[in-house]
């Protein structure tokens, strides 16, 4: 399943959620890190991120295209378990979207 992102490096906390919506691309989901966006570490953190909120392995996600701090990702995993992750992940609903303790 593709997802479309938007990553915030060098954010206070990391965080999944919510969405934002994006004239180009339409809605993205937010991706918050703390790695700035030096050398591919923000997009590493980022692809870290969106697995552990999707409950799936980081050798799941993979990033397939770029655009500045726009990413496609592809995750997979069955669209049917995935779904209602990411809608409650858009709603940014789940107490569980935030990733660190702060």
């Amino acid at each position: 399943m593709r997802v479309a992102i938007r990553v915030r490096p060098a954010s206070d906390r990391t965080a999944v959620g919510p969405t934002t919506a994006d004239p180009t691309h339409g809605q993205l989901l937010v991706v918050r890190v703390r790695e700035p966006a030096i050398a591919g570490r923000a997009n590493e953190a980022a692809l870290r991120a969106l697995a552990a909120a999707l409950g799936v392995r980081r050798a799941d996600v993979t990033l397939s295209r770029s655009i500045g701090k726009v990413k496609f990702v592809e995750v997979d995993a069955p669209p049917d378990i995935l779904a209602p992750r990411l809608e409650a992940l858009a709603q940014h609903s789940a107490p569980s979207a935030r990733l660190d303790s702060r």
